[in-house]
């Protein structure tokens, strides 16, 4: 197999038909390799979200190609290579936060036991420790969103996306969970897709890109040192 993650070539995706049809992602070209840090900006309704999602294979392309060459067909992307996560609400609630980032794992075939212990080190990874025993109804959303982000790294993809994952955080709080995210992610040696407003978040990253009305800009600038 291939060591390109993900490769897209004129990939689109609409909304709608007729004059009311929205172009969510318009002809975006691209591919992804292992280790890239990219982020992902550009104003809200921008289709960022959705190109996340087409990345995952949660969306379908209108039009153009989408291909994983590292991991095969859509079907084999979940779970294990590719994790994602959401901007909004996303742990389950009858679960507390331990079983919520276990469970990845646990539909993997890993036992519980060591899916437990997995979880517990990948909430301490975002000193999160502390909430495992409660329900999602019982943190903040803060604490939800970096729970979030440790269910999408316990169990170490290649690929982790992340949709705005500092939306509910102070300044200091989202420092540390963005070091927490590619502190796992270089142990893992997976590649990191966030998509973000935060200019402090961009500049973590090694890669720019901007995406407007749908349309990935061809120039990818590099993120300075």
């Amino acid at each position: 197999m291939s060591d390109v993650l993900v490769r897209a070539e004129d990939l689109v995706r609409v909304y709608g038909t007729g004059p009311g049809a929205v172009r969510a992602v318009w002809e975006a070209t691209f591919s992804i390799e292992p280790g890239e840090r990219i982020a992902l900006v550009g104003p809200s309704g921008s289709g960022k979200s959705t190109l996340l999602l087409l990345i995952a294979g949660l969306e379908t392309p209108t039009s153009g190609t989408l291909a994983w060459p590292a991991f095969g067909e859509s079907g084999d992307l979940r779970p294990g290579p590719i994790t994602i996560a959401f901007q909004g609400p996303s742990l389950l609630p009858p679960l507390n936060v331990g079983e919520n980032v276990a469970l990845p794992l646990l539909l993997e075939g890993r036992t519980q036991t060591e899916a437990a212990a997995a979880a517990r080190a990948a909430l301490d990874l975002f000193e999160l420790g502390d909430v495992a025993e409660k329900l999602p109804e019982e943190i903040s959303g803060g604490q939800a969103q970096c729970a979030g982000l440790a269910r999408a790294i316990v169990g170490e993809p290649r690929l982790v996306l992340a949709d705005e994952p500092t939306g509910q955080l102070d300044h200091e709080t989202a420092g540390r969970a963005i070091h927490a995210l590619l502190e796992a992610a270089d142990v893992s040696g997976a590649a990191v897709v966030v998509a973000t407003h935060d200019p402090a978040v961009a500049e973590t990253m090694d890669a720019r890109w901007r995406i407007e009305a749908g349309e990935l800009r061809a120039e990818v600038s590099r993120c300075s040192a």
